[in-house]
This record gives structure tokens, C-alpha cells and sequence, in this order.
């Protein structure tokens, strides 16, 4: 198994079991984001957030764990 199969199974593995907590982190740095620029990226941030826990939630082929 090489390295980067590794790392999807740990990643994989930790969104299973901290998907909700993953999800409010994400979101939470979003909003930091947001209000470091004022609001001038909202659409963009959102946007990126809305990507990463949607790419995370895949990882197992199922999007069951990140709300």
C-alpha cells in the first residue's frame, strides 16, 4: 500500500468518525475568512468550504458524514 493510500484511509477513517465536527471547522474558518475580508469573498468562500466538505465527505464513496 503505498503512501498516498495511507494517508486517504486515515483521512477517510477520521471523517466517519469526527464528520460533524470536521464540517463545523470547516465552516468556522470560513466565516474567519469572511470576516477578515469583509465580506468581499463571501460567494468565494463559501463556495471553497461547500468544495472541501464535499471532497472530504467522498473519500469513502459515500456522502454520509459531514452534514
Amino acid at each position: 500500500m503505498s503512501f498516498l493510500d495511507k494517508a486517504k484511509d486515515a483521512a477517510s477513517s477520521a471523517v466517519d468518525k469526527a464528520g460533524d465536527k470536521i464540517g463545523d471547522a470547516i465552516d468556522k474558518g470560513a466565516d474567519i475568512a469572511d470576516d477578515k475580508t469583509g465580506g468581499k469573498y463571501s460567494d468565494k468562500i463559501d463556495q471553497g468550504a461547500e468544495a472541501a466538505k464535499d471532497a472530504l465527505d467522498g473519500l469513502d464513496g459515500k456522502n454520509d458524514d459531514i452534514p
